[in-house]
């Protein structure tokens, strides 16, 4: 049977016409799934029972399983979460004061190897469903409630494993139930997409406004882009990258965020930054810098606070809206490129 976490609006509602139904019973469905997070057809109280029991006869409420959780000395949560093909994907939520931002995975592993990064190290096994995708956020509001966690999740942020934009589909139909004021309704100020840059999805999100735009850059040249993330470098050269997001539709507040980690000896000199700054002088955004999170089997190592100062430093004189992230999760590593899936 058919998962129906995998229905946008306009195949459930199609659903019901077909079985002689009204367009609202999929309002009502969405509405006890999403918001009452109610995943028994059975509970549905103000649906008919005749139509209960057809829903239940024609679908099922599958959701990734809990395999592990992890708790970190921050409050960070760390999910590993098994498929119904047993393969495992991870999850994290960071307590951001008065609410939780959720990190989402959109596949299991990532095709791009980026050299920095855990979950290249894995390789790429599949992408992820429309439900799978969903499913995850599901899965941490249920264990918020039955934990009794009143902290809400407010925060959506595709920047687990994998590269959405490579998944552009399935992430695309999740990201259309996440923003719907009867399912989820996150805010596009609250739904935000990180990619190294793939160009036609990227341009398809952003013309339909569909959330906040996070481009993983990491270097202020192409060779150094394609010495540190070869695939990604291949994909979209960084003249062509700079291009597309100089022409990229934004709100008038909007800015794009760059993300950028810090690397020991790799990316983290004042040449770095002078070249930085130059790459991005025509572009509305504002720089996320992240010192480097140690990971299994890789070598490189974060910079000096001093070396780290000089940089953000740099970059603020010079006009740039800059901001140095801390890590979350370290401990556990639910971290900025740690995620790995390691039970496998």
């Amino acid at each position: 049977m058919k998962n129906i976490l995998e229905l946008s609006k306009e195949e459930l509602i199609s659903y019901f016409q077909k079985i002689g139904q009204p367009r609202f019973r999929q309002v009502q469905v969405w509405n006890w799934l999403y918001q009452k997070g109610k995943l028994d057809f059975f509970e549905m109280s103000n649906i008919p029972k005749i139509i209960r029991e057809r829903l239940a006869r024609d679908f099922v409420i599958d959701l990734p399983k809990i395999y592990t959780v992890q708790k970190s000395k921050d409050g960070t949560t760390k999910f590993a979460l098994s498929l119904h093909d047993e393969n495992i994907i991870e999850t994290v939520l960071i307590p951001e004061g008065t609410h939780y931002t959720q990190c989402l995975s959109s596949q299991v592993g990532c095709p791009l190897g980026c050299t920095f990064c855990s979950t290249g190290k894995m390789g790429f096994v599949r992408n992820l469903s429309c439900g799978e995708i969903i499913g995850q956020i599901l899965v941490a509001k249920s264990y918020l409630k039955d934990t009794k966690d009143k902290l809400k999740i407010r925060n959506l942020v595709f920047m687990g494993m994998g590269e959405p934009l490579l998944n552009w589909e399935n992430v695309k139909k999740a990201i259309y139930i996440l923003r719907d004021k009867q399912a989820f309704d996150f805010s596009y100020r609250h739904t935000t997409i990180s990619t190294v840059g793939i160009p036609k999805p990227l341009q398809e999100f952003a013309e339909k406004d569909l959330g906040s735009i996070a481009i993983s850059l990491h270097a202020p040249t192409q060779e150094l882009r394609e010495k540190i993330m070869p695939k990604a470098a291949s994909i979209v050269s960084l003249n062509d990258l700079i291009e597309l997001l100089k022409n990229i539709p934004l709100r008038n507040r909007q800015r794009i965020t760059i993300e950028y980690i810090l690397i020991k000896g790799i990316n983290d000199s004042l040449d770095h930054a002078r070249q930085l700054n130059r790459v991005l002088s025509h572009i509305k955004c504002k720089i996320n810098l992240i010192a480097f999170n140690p990971g299994e089997d890789i070598e490189y190592e974060a910079p000096d606070e001093k070396s780290i100062s000089e940089f953000e430093k740099y970059l603020r004189d010079k006009g740039q809206i800059t901001t140095l992230r801390k890590s979350k999760g370290q401990d556990i590593n639910a971290a900025c490129g740690q995620l790995r899936a390691k039970i496998l």
